[in-house]
């Protein structure tokens, strides 16, 4: 008989099975990405019940299975019950689960990314961020802890840290006004490099301490959004809805 195990993780995706079930994926940070069955979650009685829906982050008890775990308690701690009031913060708070489940891995060190997740949906359910912010923020940090993220701290050509104003999303990183001159790309404030290095080299724990001007703003979402085309081959569902 197969002992127990206790992670702690956040509930990424839940899908109905059979009359009762539901089969659910978790992102945990002992063993990655995983899945299992919440049986009987969905009669309305269920100890599982609430505990078995995305966004739920806390204790969960599994057995394991030949090829998913079977799920038996949870102990949630945060529900993050006060984003799912706000339809815009709840419809970005999917796209970063689908995000999260799209890069994250079984048996994978994924510490830093469960970390970034749960600071992000924090910052959803704040009022004192722009949602647009959080999500550049969320999705430039999620692509540099996957080790793909862009090379900004100084010129990809010459190594100079000054006059660092080209971005070329193709070449995957900055450039000096000299050597950026021959390269395809967009120029960019100083404002947007210094926030686009301090994303990088920040702990998640402090990330979401700065606002940043509107132009600022738009300038990080071009960036992030030519940077995703050509480097993520993956069409999110719920980027449709926000």
């Amino acid at each position: 008989m197969s002992q127990s195990v206790v992670l702690t993780g956040m509930v990424l995706t839940a899908m109905p099975v059979g009359d009762y079930d539901k089969r659910i994926t978790i992102l945990t940070k002992e063993r990655g990405k995983i899945t299992a069955f919440a049986r009987g979650a969905r009669r309305p009685n269920s100890q599982l019940l609430a505990g078995s829906n995305p966004f739920a982050f806390g204790e969960f008890e599994l057995f394991e299975g030949k090829s998913a775990y079977n799920l038996s308690k949870a102990s949630i701690s945060n529900y993050f019950r006060e984003l799912t009031e706000d339809l815009e913060a709840v419809c970005m708070g999917f796209y970063f689960l689908e995000f999260a489940e799209y890069f994250c891995q079984e048996n994978n060190d994924e510490v830093e990314m469960l970390k970034l997740l749960y600071q992000s949906l924090r910052a959803l359910e704040s009022k004192n961020f722009n949602n647009e912010l959080v999500r550049v923020i969320f999705e430039l940090k999620a692509m540099a802890v996957n080790g793909e993220g862009p090379s900004v701290f100084s010129c990809m050509h010459c190594h100079s840290k000054d006059d660092l104003h080209k971005f070329s999303v193709q070449r995957g990183g900055i450039f000096c006004d000299e050597c950026g001159r021959q390269i395809p790309g967009m120029y960019i404030l100083d404002d947007t490099r210094y926030t686009l290095q301090y994303i990088i080299a920040t702990d998640i724990k402090k990330l979401f301490s700065f606002t940043v001007s509107d132009e600022v703003l738009a300038e990080l979402k071009r960036i992030m959004k030519e940077y995703l085309q050509v480097y993520v081959h993956h069409t999110f569902n719920s980027a449709s809805f926000i």
